[in-house]
């Protein structure tokens, strides 16, 4: 999908394909919404918003899902599957032979049709009859948003296009890009401005995923962080992390237990932030895997095992089989082995194997270490429509405390009491006993915390160390900190592709 504006928005409805005589471009369309006459009401502008929400569902579902992708480019992971030529995307960013033709161009296409609904919906909310402060609420949800959205395409990207307003079609080819500096502009304005009207908390029972003020500092804090703003990026952060250890102002609080976090019904707990949702419930079947109509977590059937089969008697995991991506690599076994938090972090099937518990199909790089924090049991199954593969259940964390406890104390500079004992709170909630803090200390803790969540590429590259930790993978200095702009996004535009690509 270039940059278009998206004229027809169809919500559940199915537009019926027509002629493309002068006489049939002329008819209104009948049975379906145009832009002009939707959000006429709250119930619609609600609908909306609830379509831009949709587009986080980027970070676990289909194939090209954030967590898989990211985890691939990193030091921690191999891509794995079932061989080198297993989804050439995320293999080539694995080994840093990607180009501009083998980048998959949902991770440019899907967060730009985050933004053009966000645009649309901010464009037509002062019109739509409803309360004020509702409609200040669904604003500060859109700003958000569209901020999430652009802090993960700056991110891969760095060279992007910077677009706040519904985009007429005559435009779409004439758009160039933006500094970065502009871009993390406007992301920090939208998520100030966002914080104004968003409540401190959300209803658990009826609103959990919508954003509050608590994830909207936490974003912001982060993107601060990322722009290099570490006094800003530390107050937000205070904020929402409140004391080390206990319950942050907003109800944030470190769960008692590292284990707990990864059950699947487990969701929305005191650590989350922000977070996106999954069901087994949206009957998703091959057929429309990966359009944005399905809800299942992908990730799940993404890293499991390969035919995997339990002996007789065996006291392995009931693991239900998978396709083999994101296997750890030898150093992060190497790195984590010891660690209280191993066992949930790995799933050490080269163990069960070499004990004669379990047999299994070896994919690509097997090292015979899986991301456990993402295994799903034969028990996690959906037991309704669709395909059970696609149709997992857990959520993914997008933002938890433990994330911004340690992105707060690396924006204090990694020293001081306050980051000591922020450090020291992710340390002890899994029985480890304090080591003195420093940048070096709260990324190693990063690497360990975080692990297999998607964070470890975009840590390398913002301070610095991946040219360094990469180089084996073929990592380019000048080149690799950013993905290439997708082929077709230039061809007859004004965008400029990445250096070196």
């Amino acid at each position: 999908m270039k940059l278009e504006n998206i004229k027809y928005l169809v919500f559940g409805l199915v537009l019926t394909s027509i002629s493309c005589s002068k006489e049939y471009l002329d008819v209104e369309p009948k049975g379906t919404y145009l832009e002009e006459n939707y959000y006429s009401n709250e119930t619609q502008a609600y609908s909306g918003l609830i379509a831009v929400y949709d587009i986080l569902g980027k970070e676990a579902r289909g194939f090209e899902n954030m967590v898989t992708m990211m985890n691939a480019g990193s030091d921690d992971h191999y891509a794995g599957g079932g061989g080198p030529d297993d989804g050439a995307g995320i293999h080539a960013f694995s080994n840093y032979s990607i180009t501009p033709s083998t980048i998959p161009t949902s991770f440019w296409d899907d967060y730009f049709q985050g933004i053009f609904r966000a645009n649309v919906l901010i464009a037509k909310l002062p019109e739509v009859p409803m309360s004020d402060a509702t409609r200040d609420r669904f604003t500060a949800e859109a700003k958000a948003l569209r901020a999430y959205f652009y802090f993960q395409l700056v991110r891969m990207f760095g060279n992007i296009p910077l677009i706040v307003d519904p985009l007429p079609t005559a435009e779409i080819y004439n758009v160039e890009q933006s500094s970065k500096e502009a871009v993390y502009a406007q992301i920090e304005a939208d998520l100030e401005e966002a914080k104004l009207d968003l409540p401190d908390m959300v209803n658990a029972a009826t609103e959990a995923g919508r954003f509050s003020k608590g994830a909207a500092q936490a974003l912001l804090g982060k993107v601060y962080l990322y722009d290099g703003k570490n006094a800003q990026a530390a107050a937000e952060l205070a904020e929402v992390n409140g004391t080390p250890g206990s319950t942050s102002k907003y109800g944030y609080r470190l769960l008692d237990e590292f284990a707990d976090l990864w059950d699947f019904g487990n969701t929305f707990n005191s650590e989350s932030i922000l977070e996106t949702t999954n069901t087994n419930q949206s009957n998703a079947d091959w057929g429309f895997w990966g359009s944005g109509a399905d809800e299942g977590n992908s990730i799940n059937i993404m890293v499991g095992p390969r035919s995997y089969v339990r002996s007789a008697g065996s006291t392995a995991p009931d693991y239900a089989p998978g396709w083999s991506f994101n296997v750890f690599t030898n150093d992060f076994y190497n790195a984590i082995v010891g660690d209280p938090r191993f066992d949930e972090t790995i799933a050490n099937l080269k163990a069960f194997e070499e004990g004669g518990e379990i047999e299994y199909l070896h994919g690509d790089q097997d090292t015979g270490y899986y991301l456990n924090k993402f295994m799903p049991l034969n028990s996690d199954a959906t037991t309704g429509g669709g395909v059970k593969e696609l149709n997992y259940q857990q959520h993914v964390y997008m933002i938890r405390l433990a994330d911004t406890y340690l992105l707060e104390a690396e924006a204090l500079g990694g020293s001081g009491t306050r980051a000591q004992a922020l450090l020291d709170a992710v340390r002890a909630r899994v029985g480890l006993t304090s080591v003195p803090v420093s940048n070096q200390a709260i990324w190693n803790e990063r690497r360990l915390e975080l692990a297999g969540e998607g964070h470890r590429w975009f840590d390398l590259v913002r301070t610095g160390n991946a040219a360094t930790v990469l180089a084996g993978r073929g990592f380019t200095a000048g080149k690799n900190e950013v993905l290439p702009i997708p082929l077709k996004e230039l061809e007859n535009t004004k965008l400029v592709q990445n250096p070196n690509y």
